[in-house]
């Protein structure tokens, strides 16, 4: 794996447990937030890993993701699914008012975000040993 890829899927792991203490502390709309960021760090990170491609605005990644991983099943569509609806919820969390995001949203979202992480670990080490 490369070095600025594991980095990513390090500081995913950490908007994780940053989700996960904002949810104990009943801040919802903070750590959806969080868990979208983890999911959207695992994407850069296999983008980068896989086609060398370093993208930072939403859009892009969300768009390459799903062209390279979704659209051609090499991962699981839901991961695709899941990040787009993530980033839907970190801006009615950012920027909304009485967003209705709860406590069952979030823990949704940190089990996606953490099922997201360990698939892409284990697709990132196969395709380390396939070399």
């Amino acid at each position: 794996m490369k070095d600025y890829a594991s980095k990513l899927l390090s500081k995913a792991l950490d908007a994780i447990e940053a989700a996960e203490a904002l949810q104990n502390i009943d801040k919802h709309e903070f750590a959806i937030g969080r868990a979208y960021y983890a999911m959207f760090y695992i994407a850069e990170s296999l983008l980068y890993n896989e086609f060398d491609l370093k993208l930072n605005q939403h859009g892009q990644v969300i768009a390459a993701y799903g062209k390279n991983f979704a659209k051609t099943k090499v991962l699981d569509p839901k991961y695709h699914r899941w990040l787009r609806d993530g980033f839907d919820n970190r801006i009615t969390g950012d920027y909304g008012v009485d967003t209705g995001i709860t406590e069952s949203m979030v823990a949704d979202a940190i089990n996606h975000a953490r099922d997201f992480l360990t698939d892409a670990r284990k697709y990132m080490e196969q395709s380390e040993d396939e070399e």
